[in-house]
């Protein structure tokens, strides 16, 4: 299966409530058989003479199976019922777009599957018990086990009644939120598609695109709606080099596509077949929602999406709102020592491949992480203020000069704003003092890059 899809199959499993769960559920009947299995070849017998192992007869270990069986349905019952109260709240405080982070919270799933796997493993074990005089039979070790694992899941109980407290406290989710972004930014930057192409090639790329590309190309078009989640980059290199065919990608993950768009352009076009045209289309990985397996701007429309919220006038919540622009200062200041890959993708022969029509760029990223914020803080002079902190703070970490110039676009933006929403003269004088230290950062920055 290609990489893209096995990425998106492991996402949907790691976002379930049921995998981990039943993972458990495999396990801890496999142990019940293991445990029946020795106590039946009559191994255990002398586990009655330990003073920590049970050693009643069959009616006192029905009594504790059940016992322990009822109980631990009863908590995992309750368990979810927690989990999904948490799941409304973060879904009002945070946005719906952050449930997946919660329903992906392992610690959760790690909880609900313990309290599951000791009711089955309960069950399985109290079916074994034989009351009958002649042919009685009560595994011991079965039942001791059982015992522990009730034990360990008191302990399970404790943790979930801390972590579901933590788990919705608004920094820790901010910090969650930021770490998952840096992961994104190191596995998407530099993201190399065959051979990418030097800098000093990059002009003469364009000379390798046959002029008449347009006119002879053919479009790959979406089998369905929906947005993209990825495109398997190995697969498409690997398609175009053995047809000898030039790819040029149209969209980029995190677009919404319509049934029938186009996707892609194949050159020549008399090269592609139906069959090679559906096999070029499958590489493109198409859902019902965006995630952050290949696209960094629904990572950063997490953080803003909570900073948006904060600052609504129902909540008023600037405090929240810096914090999040905490985290996207640190992730952009990251992502601007990453090398961008080029547009331009060549195979092991020096050829071009793979054109990205629509790459993202550090601009693009500066967009997505600042642009809402200013809009919907332009009143709001710590918000004002932490804007152009971060801005001065990204600086000195930029080796572009295309990254520099969107800076200072933004810079100029918060600026701008300020005389519109902020009214106090010197809080004007504030904004306008942490301006011209952005702006000096910049300048300084591209002197000495």
């Amino acid at each position: 299966m290609k990489s893209a899809k096995l990425g998106k199959l492991w996402d949907s499993l790691h976002s379930s409530f049921w995998f981990v769960p039943t993972v458990m559920l495999v396990l801890a009947l496999g142990l019940s058989f293991i445990t029946i299995g020795i106590d039946q070849r009559k191994e255990t017998n002398n586990i009655e003479q330990l003073g920590w192992a049970y050693s009643l007869g069959p009616s006192g270990s029905r009594a504790i199976l059940s016992a322990i069986a009822g109980s631990m349905m009863s908590v995992a019952t309750t368990a979810f019922s927690i989990t999904i109260v948490a799941l409304q709240l973060a879904s009002s405080q945070f946005g719906p777009r952050l449930l997946r982070n919660f329903m992906r919270d392992t610690g959760n799933q790690f909880v609900l599957g313990t309290f599951i796997a000791t009711f089955g493993y309960c069950l399985m074990v109290l079916r074994t018990v034989n009351g009958v005089e002649e042919n009685e039979f009560v595994p011991h070790l079965a039942v001791t086990v059982g015992i522990g694992l009730a034990i360990a899941s008191i302990g399970v109980l404790i943790y979930f009644i801390h972590h579901s407290a933590a788990s919705i406290q608004v920094d820790r989710v901010i910090k969650k939120v930021g770490d998952d972004l840096d992961k994104t930014i190191d596995r998407l930057f530099p993201e190399q598609i065959g051979r990418s192409a030097s800098p000093q090639t990059e002009a003469e790329s364009l000379d390798n695109i046959p002029a008449d590309f347009d006119r002879l190309s053919r479009g790959i078009t979406a089998k369905k709606s929906g947005y993209i989640q990825a495109i398997d980059d190995d697969e498409l290199m690997q398609i175009a080099t053995e047809h000898n065919l030039l790819l040029r990608v149209e969209q980029r993950p995190g677009r919404f596509v319509v049934k029938g768009s186009q996707l892609m352009c194949v050159f020549p076009a008399e090269k592609s077949d139906r069959k090679l045209a559906a096999k070029i289309a499958d590489t493109v990985v198409l859902g019902i929602g965006r995630t952050e397996q290949q696209d960094l701007e629904f990572s950063l429309d997490q953080l803003v999406e909570i900073a948006a919220r904060a600052l609504s006038p129902g909540i008023n919540d600037p405090f929240t709102a810096i914090r999040c622009i905490d985290q996207l200062n640190a992730a952009l200041c990251h992502l601007a020592q990453r090398e961008i890959p080029s547009p331009y993708r060549y195979d092991d022969r020096a050829r071009l491949r793979v054109i990205v029509a629509d790459p993202l760029e550090f601009a693009d990223a500066i967009d997505t992480a600042f642009n809402q914020i200013r809009q919907y803080g332009q009143s709001s002079v710590a918000i004002t203020m932490r804007l152009l902190e971060a801005i001065a703070t990204i600086a000195p970490f930029t080796h572009r000069e295309l990254d520099r110039t969107a800076l200072q676009r933004h810079a100029d933006a918060v600026e701008r704003g300020s005389h519109a929403g902020v009214k106090e003269e010197i809080d004007l004088q504030d904004v306008q003092e942490r301006y011209l230290i952005a702006v000096k950062t910049i300048e300084q920055s591209s002197s000495l890059n």
